[in-house]
């Protein structure tokens, strides 16, 4: 049975994450409200448009925002803590800083993996709705490539009509068996053409080993042929990119469609990672925050110890952003590149750790 005072400081820590988090959210809104209103000045569509963007991608917003809540959200505690002196009553039940700072650091621990269980999934489903109505306002919104187990299927348009092309699988920058077939405005087939490989580096395609078969059935045989196309490499690989909208099992069926078809299968590995490192990461941030509220004890402004946890906010994130550029830089493995951040704001923790009760 939990203890009376656990009790009382789960509550009191829990009304703080909810508190700042109702607030972020307040603010996540009205940032991306004046974004979508921008981004469709252009389009012939009402106001409530961009309203029910906004709350389709805000909890995807907040997912991102949750360990900086998480660190402002231990500041306010430990200020109320203090301020109301609690922190003398908490004492005669044998609380000291250490097991304090152990008992957040545990519920911002469970708190992460409550998130990642329901909340990732919830603010991804609405992301991908998201995207989905945003696509239809986009300027390329007739051009589509998805990935299955039955290979990559790319719709293309051109001034003829349209184009249905079906690869095996990506092969660094090359499509791998590949078949397309040419459609009239009527969608009519026209041609098809089968090459057993295609260079997508750019969007002037070249293709190798081809059978290009006309309307009338008449085959010829081609060493080389060119095709223009409105995607390339870097446009196939982006349209794959946002994976914050797809759930955690969504991820795992598109680990194994792009297995299936020989794409790589990194940038889902990172995706993951970063699912399974948020609770530590959620647990960190409340034990930097509880060092930097207990060591200061108030000697200092209120507001310089709120400046500090937001300074260290912007450096843990720039952190991340740098672990990432070596990453895709091959200075560090792409996994590695993810934990990095996390290692080290592990060791720089615990000294602080191991002093916070001679305070």
């Amino acid at each position: 049975m939990i203890d009376i005072h656990k009790l009382y400081l789960l509550k009191k820590f829990s009304k703080k994450i909810i508190l700042i988090s109702c607030i972020f959210l307040v603010l996540v809104m009205i940032i991306n409200l004046i974004e979508e209103a921008n981004f469709l000045k252009e389009s012939n569509t009402s106001f409530s448009t961009p309203i029910l963007l906004t709350f389709l991608n805000a909890p995807s917003l907040l997912y991102e925002m949750f360990p900086f809540i998480f660190l402002i959200s231990t500041q306010f505690f430990y200020i109320e803590i203090y301020e109301n002196r609690e922190i003398d009553t908490l004492k005669q039940f044998g609380v000291d800083n250490f097991s304090m700072l152990r008992f957040i650091s545990f519920t911002s621990f469970f708190f992460g993996v409550l998130i990642i269980s329901l909340f990732y999934n919830f603010s991804s489903t609405l992301k991908n709705q998201y995207l989905k109505i945003k696509n239809d306002f986009a300027g390329d919104k007739k051009y589509l490539a998805v990935i299955t187990k039955n290979g990559i299927w790319i719709k293309d348009n051109s001034s003829e009509g349209s184009i249905i092309i079906n690869s095996d699988k990506i092969q660094n920058n090359f499509l791998i068996n590949t078949s397309i077939t040419h459609f009239d405005k009527n969608f009519d087939i026209k041609k098809n053409i089968i090459a057993k490989k295609i260079d997508i580096k750019s969007k002037n395609w070249k293709l190798f080993d081809v059978i290009v078969t006309e309307v009338e059935n008449v085959s010829k045989k081609y060493d080389r042929y060119s095709l223009k196309s409105n995607f390339d490499l870097e446009k196939i690989s982006n349209l794959f990119s946002d994976l914050t909208s797809l759930t955690y099992f969504e991820l795992l069926k598109l680990e194994k469609d792009y297995k299936s078809i020989g794409y790589s299968i990194d940038e889902i590995k990172i995706q993951k990672h970063r699912i399974y490192s948020f609770p530590i990461l959620l647990c960190i941030m409340t034990i930097i925050a509880s060092i930097i509220m207990v060591y200061n004890k108030f000697k200092k402004n209120l507001l310089l110890n709120l400046f500090i946890g937001i300074f260290f906010s912007v450096l843990i994130y720039y952190l991340g952003n740098f672990s990432n550029l070596l990453g895709e830089n091959g200075r560090l493995p792409l996994i590695l590149s993810v934990w990095f951040p996390i290692v080290i704001l592990i060791f720089s923790s615990i000294i602080g750790i191991i002093k916070i009760n001679e305070e």
